[in-house]
C-alpha cells in the first residue's frame, strides 16, 4: 500500500519523514513525501510569536490532509497546537528523540557577562533570562544548518538537541540543558502523525508504529497545554517522564507582561489528571501574580 506523507521540506522535516517511511516499510507500506511550504517557511525573518506562534509550521501541512492531497501529515510534535482541526486525529506518536534544549557556542557557566544569545523561542528566552538576567537576546530563524551558521555572530544559540542528533551535527561547544534547568516545549523531540479520523486504513497503518510509552507521556503534556489554553500568549513548557510506576511532570509558565516565571514539579500515579493539575496550579499562580 502506498501512502502520501505531507511534510515541510526542511532537512529535519525530511529526516523525520524518511524515518517514518522506514518504520512503515517494515509493515509493507511505501511512503511518498508531499512537500508543503508553510507560513513559517515563507517568512524567515519575523519572530515566530508575531506571525502565528505554535501553529505556524503545521496549518498548511494539515490542509493537505484535509483536502486529501496527502494521506497523513508528519509534524515535529512541539509545533502542533492542542486544538487540531475537527476532521483530523493525532493517529500515532512513534518513539521519542531527545526532548531537551541545547546551548551551542558556550556552556552556561562560561557565558560572558552581558552575552549575546540567539533563539526564536520566547519559552527559551524566558527561562534563560531567569538564570542570567544580564544576557541580551536576539532573534534566530531558519533551518538547523542556517541557525548553526548564524551562531558565529553570537556568544551562543539555543536549539533543540534532537535536531542535532537526527542530522548528525556536532558543534564544537555544546551543553545539553536538563529539564530541571530549562523545561522543554510540549512534545519536543517527538514526531506526531495526523490523518483524517475516518480514514481507517491509514489509521491502522500508523498505529503499527506508535510507541505506547511515548504516547502516554505526550498525552499528559498535551493535556497540560490544552488546560493552559490554545489562545495563551504566555511562554509555556511541560515535560513528562516515567519514574518507576509514577509519572513526573515539570512545567513552566511565564507572565509575558511582567517577565515573572512560575514553575511546577509534581509526581503522580494518575496520568488522567496530572497535566491538568499542573496547568491549573500555574494559571492560579499567574493570576495571583
Amino acid at each position: 500500500m502506498k501512502l502520501r506523507a505531507a511534510t515541510r521540506g526542511s532537512p529535519l522535516a525530511m529526516w523525520q519523514t524518511n524515518h517514518i517511511a522506514a518504520l512503515l516499510e517494515k509493515y509493507g507500506y511505501q511512503v511518498e513525501p508531499v512537500i508543503v511550504e508553510t507560513g513559517g517557511d515563507k517568512d524567515q525573518v519575523s519572530p515566530l510569536h508575531e506571525i502565528g506562534g505554535q501553529g505556524i509550521f503545521v496549518k498548511e501541512v494539515q490542509s493537505f490532509v484535509i483536502q486529501e492531497r496527502a494521506d497523513f501529515a508528519v509534524h515535529s510534535l512541539k509545533d502542533l497546537p492542542s486544538d487540531i482541526p475537527s476532521g483530523l486525529v493525532l493517529a500515532a506518536v512513534p518513539e521519542r528523540g531527545d526532548p531537551r534544549d541545547a546551548l551551542v557556542g558556550s556552556t552556561l557557566k562560561d557565558l560572558e557577562p552581558k552575552a549575546k544569545v540567539a533563539t526564536g523561542s520566547i519559552r527559551r528566552k524566558s527561562q534563560l533570562a531567569e538564570i542570567r538576567p544580564d544576557i541580551s537576546f536576539h532573534e534566530l530563524r531558519g533551518n538547523i544548518h542556517t541557525r548553526l551558521e548564524k551562531a558565529k555572530n553570537f556568544d551562543a544559540i539555543i536549539i533543540a538537541a534532537t535536531a542535532l542528533e537526527r542530522l548528525r551535527l556536532n558543534p564544537d561547544v555544546i551543553e545539553i540543558l536538563e529539564p530541571d534547568v530549562m523545561v522543554p516545549q510540549v512534545g519536543q523531540g517527538a514526531i506526531g502523525l495526523e490523518c483524517l479520523k475516518d480514514n481507517f486504513d491509514v489509521l491502522s497503518a500508523l498505529k503499527k508504529i506508535e510507541d505506547s510509552s511515548t504516547r502516554d507521556l505526550i498525552n499528559i503534556e498535551r493535556s497540560f497545554l490544552e488546560e493552559i489554553g490554545a489562545d495563551c500568549s504566555h511562554p509555556v513548557g511541560a515535560h513528562a517522564t516515567l519514574e518507576g510506576n509514577q509519572i513526573r511532570i515539570r512545567s513552566f509558565l511565564s507572565d509575558s507582561k511582567t517577565g515573572k516565571n512560575f514553575h511546577d514539579n509534581r509526581i503522580s500515579s494518575n496520568p488522567e489528571t496530572l497535566g491538568k493539575l499542573a496547568a491549573t496550579e500555574l494559571l492560579d499562580r499567574l493570576k495571583k501574580g
